[in-house]
């Protein structure tokens, strides 16, 4: 992936729901210009989410995601209508489907209330309005159109467009530089970094460092100490991959900021107090009790995987217990976290922010502490208060 492209995670989120022969994935056809959809008179022909992320003027780079009819029947329609609804936890801009001649049903009605629980930004789109005699004026939500003639699909797109907050994007860590600063960024390379490139954080960091007119000096773990003898400058910061926290840190003088990848991602995603809060929950933990770890991107598992095999290491060392773990990635998320006494996430770089902050609420909620991989292993290396001190509004939140 080049520095240029952007990442799913941080693209505008476009969520087509409705009932089953709506013509939802007629819409989306129609609005994207492409066959992303397969399309049929059969009801039901779209049987699991459809994503992609692409260019679609005049919003710019978003996923679009085509989902199964929410009136689908039987046991496997009911699996799909849950999976349709999960959608709703990561979408920014949610468009609604209705058939024009059949008009809103109850089920419609009931998303409707949906979107606005999860506050949601919202349209209704009553499509095959070519078959209506006469076309009935639009409330300020609503608009008319025909997928098959094309009509009224450029208002939609511009309805749409105004319904997304404004674009610009927040800054990773450019808030905490000034022009000039230099930034010390620790990127280990071992089995488990993918072969040919860096992950994304670190792509973003880069980025956002180069944007903010500042420069970015990148080493590994063993060459931090060496690095910072030779720089003439003292670094503003040094942000390094969590998984090399305690080495970093032993390396870096204490007058220097240091924090990590993921405790600026969970920043930047909106949950880094809900983090900080949670962590304190290791203290508290007892034998036996069960730990979920969760990661929002899938990937092979390697014999040192942070996740199934770092994590729990960390954690009994830190605490001196054994406990059972539960392990989800990608889109899995469970719904009932009641039997789990902590929750750790990644960083949640391959999740957009309305899903992360959804996970995260779910769990304060159900009463059950969330926190993130760089929170915890600062915490369980003595150094919360150090990777945290360039936040002020965070200190009195540690414990």
């Amino acid at each position: 992936m080049s520095l240029n492209e952007t990442p799913s995670a941080n693209r505008v989120h476009i969520g087509f729901f409705g009932m089953r022969n709506a013509g939802k994935s007629s819409v989306v056809n129609a609005v994207t210009g492409q066959n992303l959809s397969i399309v049929s008179n059969t009801p039901g022909t779209t049987t699991d989410p459809v994503s992609k992320a692409m260019e679609l003027l005049p919003l710019g780079p978003v996923v679009i995601i085509d989902t199964p009819g929410l009136d689908d029947e039987g046991a496997l329609g009911e699996l799909r209508v849950k999976k349709a609804k999960q959608i709703l936890n990561k979408t920014d801009i949610a468009v609604l489907c209705v058939d024009a001649k059949r008009g809103m049903t109850d089920a419609d009605r009931g998303l409707v209330e949906l979107f606005k629980a999860k506050d949601i930004p919202y349209i209704i789109v009553f499509n095959k309005s070519d078959l209506l005699e006469k076309i009935p004026e639009a409330k300020a939500d609503e608009i008319y159109v025909s997928a098959v003639e094309k009509t009224g699909i450029h208002e939609l797109k511009e309805r749409v467009a105004r319904l997304v907050k404004s674009n610009d994007e927040k800054p990773l860590v450019g808030d905490l530089l000034k022009k000039g600063d230099t930034v010390l960024l620790v990127v280990p390379i071992d089995s488990a970094a993918p072969k040919g490139r860096i992950i994304l954080p670190q792509q973003q960091m880069i980025r956002d460092i180069l944007d903010s007119d500042c420069r970015a000096v990148v080493v590994k773990e063993n060459a931090v100490a060496q690095t910072l003898a030779d720089l003439k400058a003292t670094p503003a910061m040094v942000i390094t991959d969590s998984q090399v926290f305690e080495t970093v840190a032993e390396a870096v003088p204490r007058d220097i900021p240091l924090t990590s990848f993921s405790i600026l991602m969970a920043r930047y995603k909106g949950f880094l107090e809900t983090a900080v809060k949670g962590v304190a929950a290791l203290k508290n933990l007892k034998d036996g009790d069960t730990i979920l770890i969760a990661e929002g991107c899938t990937h092979h598992r390697q014999c040192n995987d942070i996740g199934t095999v770092k994590m729990p290491g960390w954690i009994e060392k830190y605490t001196g217990r054994r406990f059972d773990y539960k392990f989800t990635s990608g889109t899995e998320f469970p719904e009932d976290l009641s039997g789990y006494s902590l929750i750790v996430h990644c960083g949640g770089c391959m999740l957009n922010e309305r899903e992360m902050r959804f996970r995260s609420r779910s769990a304060q909620e159900q009463g059950v502490p969330f926190t993130n991989y760089g929170t915890a292993i600062a915490a369980m290396h003595g150094i919360l208060a150090r990777s945290l001190s360039m936040f002020p509004d965070l200190q009195s939140v540690i414990e």
